[in-house]
C-alpha cells in the first residue's frame, strides 16, 4: 500500500531553520572582519591599509595582515569626518559609496503588505468554498464536465428503459437540430426527472449527456441559494450566461425541490425571500433563452407535489420523466452492471437476487453487491458466494446481525413460534408470497427474528383475497403465542399496527367494505408541503359518527382474520411444533427445508 504524508507545517518550519543556519556558517567563512575604527586609523598610519570604499557610515576594504603579505577584508564604523586629507598622506586608493535603500524599503513595506493580502485571499477563498476570485458570490457553483470527460451511456443505466426511450429525442435533438427545425418542431425546454430517491435520476441526465457528446452543467439547487439576498438570482445568470457559451450543451439541477418550492407554502411573510428571487429569476431565464441554440435544461426531484407550478407549465418544464423503482427484470440488469467487477461464483443466480429485492432502487442493489464483496473479503475467500448474496440483502432489510445480544432461552422459544406463524399462515395461505428463510437472530435495532418472504412477480394491484391474505400472515406471529403460550407479548405490536392499517385502507380507500361502499376517502388529501410546514394534516372528511362505523368495521375484519388463523394453525399445531423446533435447534430455515417439512408432516385432522 502507497504511504502518503501528510503536509506539516512544522516540516517546512525545520528546513527554512536548516537552510538559514548552513547560510550563515557559510558566509562566516567569506564575511569581512569587523575592526574598530581607532584600529583602522592605527592601520592607515602604518601604511597598512590597501584601498577602501567609503560609504554614508561605514567603510570597508583590504589591508595587509600581519606578515604583510596576506590580504584580509575588514569593516568598520566611520566616524571621522577629516579622513580623505590622512587617507592622501599615506598614499591609499579611496572612493565614495552611495548606498541604495530602495531595496530595504521594498523589503520593509511591499513585503510586509503582500504577505497580509495572500493571507485575506487564502482565508477569502477557504470561506468560498474554493471559488475563482475574492469577490465571486454572485459566480455559480456549477461543476462543468467537458464533453470529452464524460464515460456515461445509456448502456450504463439499467431497469429504466421507458426512460431511456423517452430521453433519446432530447439526445437526437442536440446531436442534429437541424433534422427538428426544417420540420418546424422545437424540443422542450425543460424535461423533469421525478422518482423515489437512489433510483438514478443523476445518472440517466448524465448519460444524456454522455450519448449526445455535450458539456454537462450539473448543479444542485440548494447551492443556489445564500445567506446573502440577490446572490441565487445572480448565479441563476451567470449559469445561464455559461451555458449560452457552451451551447449545446444540457444544465442539470439536482433537487429542484430546495430551489423550486411552490411560492408562498410556508405560511410565513418573508420568510423566503431569497429562495423566491432565486425561483423567480430561473422563471425568467427559462423563458428568454432559445432552444434553437441547443440548450436543454434537465432537473431531478423526488418531491414533485412541493414544487411551484409557474415551473410546471408548458415552455419551461413541459416534460416530465419517471424514474421509478425497477422491475423484476430491472433488478436483474442492474445487478449484472454492478457485478461485472466483481469476482462471483458460478452457481450465483442473479435471477433469484433480484426476485428477493422487491422495492430495492438501483442504490440499495449497487449496496447490496458491495457488501457481498466486503462479507467475501472478510471471510476469506476469492468469490463472492450466494451466502454473500443473501446475507448482504438481509443487511440492507432488517440491519446488522447481534450476535452478542444475549436472549434467555423462554423469550428465544416465543421469537421462534412467532415467526414460524408467520411462515406457515404464508405457507398455508393461497396466492401468498412463498417464504425464503425464517430466522431468530436478532437484527438492527429491535428485530428478535424475522420471517422473509420472495415475490415471485412484481405486482401493482391486488385483491380483496390478497389483501385479507396478507392481515392473515400478519396475524399469524400473535396467533401462535396465544396457542402455544396462552398468553401474548408485545412483539407483535407493528405486526397489528401494519394489519390494522391495511383492514382501514380496504373501507377508507378502497371501497371494500360495508360501511362506506364505494365512497373512499384517501387519507391524505392535503399536499405534502401544507402538512409539514403548516403543522396540520388533511384529517378525515367524513362524520364523527362515519368514523366510528369504520372503526367498528376495521375491528370486525381483524377479529374475523384473527379467528381464520387461530381455526388454521389450530389444525396444523403439529406442524407448527415441528417447525418451531427446528427452528430453535439451528436459528435460520431456508425455503427448501421449510416448503419439505411442510408437506412432509401430514394435517391434523
Amino acid at each position: 500500500m502507497e504511504n502518503k504524508t501528510k503536509f506539516n507545517i512544522w516540516y517546512v518550519l525545520a528546513a527554512v531553520w536548516g537552510v538559514l543556519l548552513l547560510q550563515n556558517l557559510i558566509f562566516d567563512q567569506f564575511r569581512p572582519t569587523i575592526i574598530p575604527y581607532s584600529d583602522f586609523i592605527e592601520a592607515v598610519e602604518a601604511d597598512k591599509v590597501i584601498e577602501i570604499a567609503v560609504g554614508q557610515d561605514r567603510i570597508s576594504g583590504k589591508m595587509r595582515g600581519d606578515n604583510m603579505d596576506e590580504e584580509v577584508l575588514f569593516t568598520t564604523v566611520r566616524v571621522d569626518n577629516d579622513l580623505s586629507r590622512k587617507l592622501a598622506e599615506h598614499n591609499v586608493k579611496f572612493s565614495g559609496q552611495v548606498e541604495n535603500t530602495f531595496l530595504k524599503a521594498i523589503l520593509s513595506w511591499v513585503v510586509p503588505i503582500g504577505l497580509f493580502f495572500g493571507i485575506w485571499y487564502f482565508l477569502m477563498r477557504r470561506m468560498q468554498g474554493g471559488q475563482a476570485g475574492v469577490m465571486s458570490f454572485g459566480k455559480n457553483k456549477a461543476k462543468i464536465v467537458g464533453e470529452k470527460d464524460i464515460d456515461t451511456r445509456f448502456n450504463d443505466v439499467a431497469g429504466a428503459d421507458e426512460a431511456k426511450e423517452e430521453l433519446q429525442e432530447v439526445v437526437d435533438y442536440l446531436e442534429k437540430p437541424q433534422m427538428y427545425l426544417e420540420v418546424g418542431g422545437q424540443m422542450p425546454k425543460g424535461v423533469l426527472l421525478v422518482g423515489p430517491p437512489g433510483c438514478g435520476k443523476t445518472l440517466v441526465a448524465r448519460a444524456v449527456a454522455g450519448e449526445a457528446g455535450v458539456p454537462f452543467f450539473s448543479m444542485s439547487g440548494s447551492d443556489f441559494v445564500e445567506m446573502f439576498v440577490g446572490m441565487g438570482a445572480a448565479r441563476v445568470r451567470d449559469l445561464f450566461e455559461q451555458a449560452r457559451d457552451k451551447a449545446p450543451c444540457i444544465i442539470f439541477i439536482d433537487e429542484l425541490d430546495a430551489l423550486g418550492k411552490a411560492r408562498g407554502a410556508g405560511g410565513m411573510i418573508g420568510g423566503h425571500d431569497e429562495r423566491e428571487q432565486t425561483l423567480n429569476q430561473l422563471l425568467v431565464e427559462m423563458d428568454g433563452f432559445d432552444t434553437q441554440k441547443g440548450i436543454i435544461i434537465m432537473a431531478a426531484t423526488n418531491r414533485p407535489e412541493v414544487l411551484d407550478p409557474a415551473l410546471l407549465r408548458s415552455g419551461r418544464f413541459d416534460r416530465q420523466v419517471l424514474i421509478d423503482k425497477p422491475d423484476v427484470n430491472g433488478r436483474e440488469a442492474i445487478l449484472k452492471i454492478h457485478s461485472a467487477k466483481v469476482q462471483l461464483e458460478a452457481d450465483i443466480d442473479l435471477t433469484v437476487i433480484a426476485q428477493k429485492t422487491a422495492g430495492f432502487s438501483g442504490a440499495d442493489l449497487a449496496n447490496v453487491i458491495n457488501e457481498s464483496a466486503l462479507l467475501a473479503v472478510r471471510n476469506g475467500r476469492k468469490k463472492v458466494s450466494t451466502i454473500d448474496l443473501d446475507e448482504a440483502v438481509d443487511r440492507i432489510i432488517g440491519g446488522l446481525e447481534k450476535k452478542n445480544r444475549v436472549i434467555n432461552a423462554e423469550e428465544k422459544k416465543i421469537v421462534a413460534y412467532h415467526e414460524v406463524g408467520h411462515a406457515l399462515v404464508a405457507a398455508l395461505t393461497p396466492g401468498s408470497e412463498p417464504v425464503h428463510k425464517i430466522s431468530i437472530i436478532p437484527r438492527g435495532l429491535a428485530a428478535l427474528g424475522y420471517t422473509q418472504q420472495r415475490p415471485t412477480e412484481d405486482r401493482y394491484l391486488m385483491s380483496t383475497k390478497e389483501l385479507l391474505g396478507k392481515i392473515d400472515v400478519l396475524l399469524g406471529g400473535r396467533v401462535a403465542e396465544q396457542i402455544i403460550f396462552d398468553s401474548v407479548t408485545t412483539g407483535a405490536g407493528n405486526d397489528l399496527m401494519r394489519a390494522t392499517d391495511i383492514a382501514r385502507a380496504m373501507i377508507v380507500e378502497y371501497g371494500m367494505g360495508e360501511t362506506l361502499g364505494l365512497s373512499t376517502y384517501p387519507r391524505q388529501r392535503s399536499p405534502v408541503f401544507l402538512q409539514s410546514e403548516q403543522g396540520f394534516s388533511g384529517g378525515k372528511d367524513y362524520s364523527d359518527d362515519t368514523a366510528a362505523q369504520v372503526d367498528a368495521e376495521t375491528k370486525k375484519i381483524l377479529e374475523e382474520r384473527s379467528r381464520h388463523v387461530t381455526a388454521l394453525l389450530t389444525s396444523h399445531r403439529e406442524k407448527l411444533t415441528a417447525i418451531a423446533e427446528r427452528l430453535l435447534e439451528k436459528e435460520v430455515i431456508f425455503e427448501e427445508e421449510f416448503v419439505s417439512m411442510v408437506s412432509a408432516e401430514p394435517a391434523s385432522a
